[in-house]
């Protein structure tokens, strides 16, 4: 590999590392439960970006169907907590008068 590729792998994954710091605040901070859900979406996000610097700086192509496997993952459990949340919303707007 060249210097070039080296570098730009390596800030990819400082960013990458920079970004999970703030998203870890993020759940920290986050005041309502989509906030906290948005974060692990992101959270897989980063988790598969992550496993794809990875993949480049090995020249690997056993990650790709991880990824794809944590892709699938990330967006069934996006779906499952927004029907979630929904039926929630639901719920507590029947209660009011």
């Amino acid at each position: 590999m060249t210097l070039a590729n080296d570098l730009l792998l390596h800030g990819a994954l400082v960013l990458i590392l920079l970004a999970g710091a703030l998203l870890l605040a993020g759940v920290w901070r986050g005041p309502t439960m989509l906030d906290r859900a948005i974060a692990v979406d992101v959270a897989a996000v980063l988790i598969i970006a992550g496993i794809g610097v990875d993949a480049a700086f090995t020249r690997s192509r056993y990650y790709l169907s991880i990824m794809l496997v944590l892709a699938f993952l990330g967006f069934t459990s996006s779906v499952a907590i927004a029907r979630f949340i929904a039926a929630r919303d639901r719920a507590s707007a029947k209660e009011r008068p």
